[in-house]
């Protein structure tokens, strides 16, 4: 019999789960115990399978054909563990070496444990809140809804949550296991039962904690030893998605555990909380999208505005009485169209796209009253509107890039100023990567772990001096070599320097990717061999949605003509309405990362292209990489023609 069963479900998340199994092993090593490691791969379309096949061959690894979910995935290896104690961890973890050791040694002494989380803490060294957590009974869910967490983290009653009354330093009890970390007693999973496959997502880990609990065994938090959780590549918790699947996940629990008029009222309470807090998500995305645009048809408004009142004191010329109320906003709505459509709202800034979008915009604007009978504008009020145009406009940019880089080169964000820890191999071989990847950085040089081993040039000092470093260089992103220095090293580190304008990534061993994330809300990010995907890119997106928008124009138009060469009829005007909402696409990809994505609802794919041809899982993904990277409108236009007959099968 194994000491400890470790479980890890992966789904597209191979630079994390690769990282997160070289921790593993190292605390593996340090236990000085039988251990059984089990990656379940939740049919992942980037290398994951592969890379646990080739670098970690001890590891147990079952691959899924279809994305089961969290709880049924983590279900399919409990079956087979053998351990005393399972470990459900998260792949976008990072223990320290010491993790398995300290948390086995709790639970053999104390044998009314039946679970067992740990200290989390994000990328920054920052403590994670979640680490331990309260039931969430409806009033404590409206608490945390309604922003009282936040205002009130240490209140019994207000963050209730996040048991934000207890002291994260000290071993409690607790109601909540969290997901990413959760030690389990086998004997106590034998006598609740596995996790429970209704819930999908979340939610899992409240069911199971509860079901401990009400077995008579106690969950405990054990902060005295701690992990870096990266929050999740693919958990965006602002996204109406993850809203519904969550709340809905609380609904399923109170069905579950309450009966009676106690689990109505949960209910209905819970599906309040879903629509009000979609409205608040709904508004705030409306609300931070919108901003932009609002700010610059203001300023253009009162420019228009104030050139009328201008004109019509110096020349005697009196404007239509609609001039204001129609023509104007009609004018701006123009320029801010052109200059959205000419990537002028994109970021970074791109001033050669907004100068393009202001001209565009003008010679709308002149032509406006081409097909207005009435909103001609006069050559004076048009040219000096350009002029109002240009130069408001760009100023408020160059005031908010000044407010928070501090400098007046727009488009451009400060460099990096970074240092290297490691031995002078990692180093170099870290310097290696940075120069292909394409992140603006400067390296100040390279810091010994241990004695100092590096040219005099590049040398900055040892570990011990890491504060008087920073402050002397005025770094502002610190990279841990995995292989030379330990994760409790690194996380002593991190929590020791405390600098919210330090970043930090890790570089594992033998890896050619280099991960972060700088605060707790946000996901992992990474440095990595670059690959360009034209698909996503901010101007091919807006191209391929005006495309689709004008080819479902065109076809409804000609549909008299051109549905005679389609097979299903019905479904190619049904499609035509489709495309025209913009909820799905002429041409989209099978396996995209994000499952919820416009690019994942679609009509044709790349493959159709081709007649009578069936390749296998592996060659339609390369297929599909290719069609992202060398991705452009006439690519769409390709496929639509060759697929023509296509057009009305069922999304």
């Amino acid at each position: 019999m194994k000491k400890l069963s470790v479980i890890i479900v992966s789904y597209n998340v191979s630079y994390y789960l690769e990282q997160a199994l070289l921790s593993v092993r190292k605390a593996v090593t340090k236990l000085q115990a039988p251990v059984e490691v089990f990656v379940v791969d939740n049919h992942s379309a980037d290398n994951s399978v592969a890379m646990v096949q080739q670098r970690f061959p001890e590891v147990k690894l079952i691959v899924n054909q279809q994305n089961l979910g969290f709880a049924k995935a983590n279900n399919q290896a409990i079956r087979q563990a053998t351990g005393e104690y399972v470990l459900l961890l998260n792949p976008d973890t990072v223990v320290e070496e010491d993790t398995f050791l300290k948390c086995c040694a709790f639970m053999d002494q104390h044998p009314e444990a039946g679970g067992l989380g740990v200290k989390m803490l994000d990328g920054n060294g920052r403590y994670l809140p979640e680490s331990k957590r309260g039931l969430p009974t409806p009033w404590v869910g409206f608490y945390k809804l309604m922003g009282f967490t936040r205002l009130f983290p240490n209140s019994e009653k207000f963050a209730r949550y996040y048991l934000g009354h207890l002291d994260k330093n000290q071993t409690q009890e607790v109601d909540v296991l969290a997901g990413a970390f959760m030690l389990l007693r086998r004997a106590v999973l034998t006598k609740i039962g596995l996790l429970d496959e209704a819930f999908f997502m979340y939610g899992e880990d409240i069911d199971l904690s509860y079901r401990i609990q009400q077995a008579n065994f106690k969950n405990f938090y054990f902060p005295h030893t701690r992990i870096i959780h990266y929050k999740g590549k693919s958990t965006r918790h602002a996204s109406l998605h993850y809203v519904y699947v969550f709340y809905n996940a609380m609904a399923i629990f109170y069905r579950k555990h309450f009966s009676g008029r106690l689990a109505a009222f949960y209910s209905f309470f819970v599906q309040l909380a879903i629509i009000l807090r979609a409205g608040i998500s709904v508004l705030a995305r409306l609300i931070n999208t919108i901003l932009p645009f609002l700010d610059d048809a203001a300023l253009l408004f009162v420019g228009f505005v104030g050139l009328k009142i201008l004109i019509e004191q110096r020349t005697g010329l009196v404007f239509p009485d609609n001039f204001s109320r129609a023509v104007i906003p009609s004018a701006v709505l123009l320029w801010l169209l052109a200059i959205y459509f000419n990537g002028g709202y994109d970021q970074p800034f791109k001033l050669a796209g907004f100068i393009r979008g202001i001209l565009v915009g003008t010679i709308l604007v002149a032509a406006l009253g081409n097909f207005w009978p009435g909103a001609q504008l006069s050559n004076s009020i048009i040219i000096w509107g350009t002029v109002w145009a240009l130069g408001a406009l760009l100023a408020k940019r160059i005031i908010y890039h000044y407010g928070q880089f501090k400098n007046l080169k727009l488009g451009t964000q400060p460099r990096k100023r970074l240092a290297v820890i490691g031995s002078e191999a990692e180093c170099n071989r870290i310097l290696q990567l940075l120069k292909h990847s394409r992140a603006e950085f400067k390296i100040l040089g390279f810091v010994s772990p241990g004695v100092a081993s590096h040219a005099a040039q590049e040398y900055l000092g040892e570990l011990h001096q890491l504060n008087d470093i920073i402050q002397v260089h005025k770094l502002n992103e610190i990279i841990f070599c995995a292989k030379d220095v330990s994760v409790t090293q690194i996380i002593e580190w991190m929590v020791a320097i405390n600098n919210k304008s330090v970043q930090y990534k890790i570089l594992p061993e033998e890896n050619e990717t280099v991960i972060s994330s700088y605060t707790k809300y946000t996901p992992g990010a990474y440095y990595a061999w670059p690959l360009e995907l034209n698909l996503f890119k901010k101007e091919e997106v807006r191209n391929k949605l005006l495309l689709d928008f004008a080819v479902a124009l065109a076809f409804l138009l000609l549909s008299p003509v051109l549905v005679w060469f389609v097979q299903n009829k019905t479904g190619f005007f049904r499609n035509c309405f489709l495309v025209l909402t913009g909820s799905y696409s002429w041409v989209g990809l099978q396996n995209t990362l994000d499952q919820h994505s416009r690019q994942n609802k679609f009509i044709l794919s790349p493959l159709d292209q081709w007649n009578n041809y069936s390749p296998d899982a592996h060659t339609i993904r390369q297929m599909e990489v290719l069609y992202a990277q060398k991705y452009s409108i006439r690519s769409d236009v390709n496929i639509i023609l060759k697929a023509f007959r296509y057009l009305g099968r069922k999304p």
